[in-house]
């Protein structure tokens, strides 16, 4: 795909006031970029889950559940809203309204830009696809941390622009939720059907 990062801007606010099961879709193609000392890495968003708060038993702010790592979900969208899982930074987009605590989990991206820099925080992997077919795995390859907790994704250094239109997305159920009764059915996880970079779930 040719494209400047020149030209890349920062999507507006108003692109993070949709629902919230509809940004998730919308978020699908998308650049997410990542500015650091080391250099810029960005890349394709392949796969996203939507997480729907309050009465999602799968959500961290499920009963509005609000503590020192869910404090960023209530409030306004177009927040970064790390976390860590069995060590590893996940990404996620704070949606919805202010003290409606939803989000959406960024699962896969298809590099783009800085692929030497991706490499080599993924130890020189070589196959191009392990970079980034995870939650976990494209953070490392991207270079987020926990430090980007609460950071306004419409300004760098870590920001979502413009990239492509999938041509057909897929949906399905969540990923690792299997205690969350029948949350664990919704089928809120969305992906670009028959990419190559989405997860090994399908």
């Amino acid at each position: 795909m040719t494209r400047s990062l020149l030209a890349i801007e920062p999507l507006p606010l108003l692109f993070y006031q949709q629902p919230t099961l509809e940004l998730a879709q919308s978020l699908l193609g998308c650049l997410l970029v990542h500015e650091t000392a080391e250099g810029t890495a960005s890349g394709f968003i392949v796969e996203t889950e939507a997480y729907k708060g309050p009465f999602d038993r799968a959500a961290h702010s499920f009963n509005n559940r609000r503590t020192k790592r869910t404090e960023v979900m209530f409030g306004p969208p177009g927040h970064a809203y790390t976390h860590t899982m069995h060590t590893h930074c996940l990404l996620n987009v704070v949606s919805s309204d202010i003290d409606c605590p939803e989000g959406v989990l960024i699962r896969a991206i298809e590099p783009f830009s800085g692929k030497n820099l991706m490499k080599n925080r993924r130890r020189g992997m070589e196959n191009e696809i392990n970079w980034t077919n995870g939650p976990g795995k494209l953070t490392k390859a991207l270079g987020v941390s926990m430090d980007l907790y609460g950071h306004d994704l419409t300004s760098p250094p870590l920001y979502i622009a413009r990239g492509f239109t999938p041509s057909e997305i897929s949906a399905g159920p969540r990923v690792g939720i299997d205690n969350s009764g029948e949350a664990k059915d919704y089928p809120w996880r969305f992906w670009v059907a028959n990419h190559p970079f989405v997860s090994k779930f399908r």
